[in-house]
């Protein structure tokens, strides 16, 4: 396992651009290598996803399913971010935790199924995905042609517990209109940037108001707040148009469309109110929308019993605030949890690390998860 993730932390795939191909590669050869049938998707090159599948006789589809990309490297590293480095227990690298630790504990738990396929029965999936660090192009493409999945465990650093609910996110770029002139004849003019402070203190209020009282008992609060702020072309002209980054960040119940037109008001009482003009002129790509799974599912349940058996004191349901690709598995059927070694603190950063420890029980915990659900009864 320890060869395995530094093998993939030497695989450069900081997104963008990604360039997960020579990742593809390896976990395909790792997996044909004991008996899964590889599908190479090619859907964006060098945007790459890898399918291993293994036939078991009749029963329940199951997947795993992680991304390859990792987030950019960044400054601040005391060691060479793209080779493994261990060191009191810890293993460093970029993808430790996210992802590339999960990934590697599914590949082991995968060999595992493999070498003792009489305890299970059905289809077991290794789903290993692009660009989830962007705009899941790899789990949406995935989904657009996938066949039935019943189950799906996600790998994201949780410290191997169960979350069983994410948040989703939207992320609309308004831009706010003004009229230019010299910054000699301000009256002239009108400031795009003041005007943007009049729009400001109407999502902060909104947010105060109303978005941020819509709770769920496992991921908390709705969230609409301003992550960027962009306006003027040059020192001594008054800008005519400013550029507002929103960040709305969605509880499962909430509905996409619903959110948009809400937005899309908010813009438009604050136009009418204040003699404004200003517009959403797109929406950023966002790994995608709110999710969950009952807590009472049978997946939940095996998970929970799973990083129990395992040493997880407190094994949940937890809510993860950020999102990912398990919203996509949840739209086509398939039921799922998201479970992996490393702490998510520890993603994204300098020195990124997974616990030595956490991530050689997470194969047991992948394992044990897919032996309870690979089961005629389970369907």
């Amino acid at each position: 396992m320890k060869r395995d993730l530094a093998r993939l932390i030497g695989i450069d795939t900081q997104n963008p651009p990604g360039r997960e191909a020579e990742a593809a590669d390896f976990v395909g050869e790792q997996l044909a290598a004991v008996g899964f049938d590889i599908v190479r998707d090619a859907f964006w090159p060098p945007r790459v996803n890898v399918i291993a599948t293994m036939n078991n006789g009749p029963g329940p589809v199951f997947a795993f399913n992680t991304h390859m990309d990792t987030v950019p490297v960044g400054e601040g590293w005391t060691s060479d971010a793209l080779v493994m480095r261990e060191t009191d227990g810890r293993l460093y690298g970029r993808g430790a935790c996210d992802c590339k630790g999960p990934l590697a504990a599914m590949l082991e738990a995968m060999r595992m199924l493999a070498a003792d396929r009489s305890g299970w029965s059905g289809t077991l999936l290794g789903v290993f995905v692009a660009d989830e660090e962007v705009g899941s192009a790899g789990a949406r493409h995935f989904v657009s042609t996938a066949p039935r999945i019943d189950f799906a465990v996600i790998g994201e650093p949780t410290s191997n517990t169960t979350f069983a609910a994410h948040k989703g996110s939207l992320r609309p770029l308004v831009r706010v209109r003004g009229v230019t002139a010299h910054s000699g004849s301000p009256h002239l003019g009108e400031n795009a940037i003041y005007r943007a402070g009049e729009v400001l203190a109407m999502i902060a209020a909104f947010h105060e108001t109303d978005v941020s009282r819509r709770t769920h008992p496992l991921v908390g609060q709705a969230s609409l707040t301003v992550t960027r702020i962009s306006g003027g072309h040059a020192d001594n002209v008054i800008p005519d148009a400013c550029d507002l980054l929103l960040d709305r960040r969605m509880i499962p119940g909430e509905d996409e469309d619903a959110v948009k037109a809400e937005i899309a008001a908010l813009l438009a009482e604050a136009n009418r109110r204040h003699g404004l003009r200003a517009e959403i002129i797109e929406y950023r790509t966002t790994t995608g929308g709110a999710t969950e799974t009952p807590v009472d599912h049978p997946i939940v349940r095996a998970s929970l019993a799973a990083c129990r058996a395992h040493g997880t004191a407190d094994p949940g349901p937890f809510g993860l605030q950020g999102a990912c690709d398990l919203v996509h598995f949840n739209r086509i059927g398939a039921r799922g949890v998201v479970v992996g070694p490393g702490n998510i603190a520890a993603a994204h950063k300098p020195d990124e690390f997974v616990p030595e420890a956490e991530f050689l029980t997470s194969s047991l915990i992948y394992r044990d998860i897919a032996l309870a659900m690979l089961r005629d009864e389970a369907r």
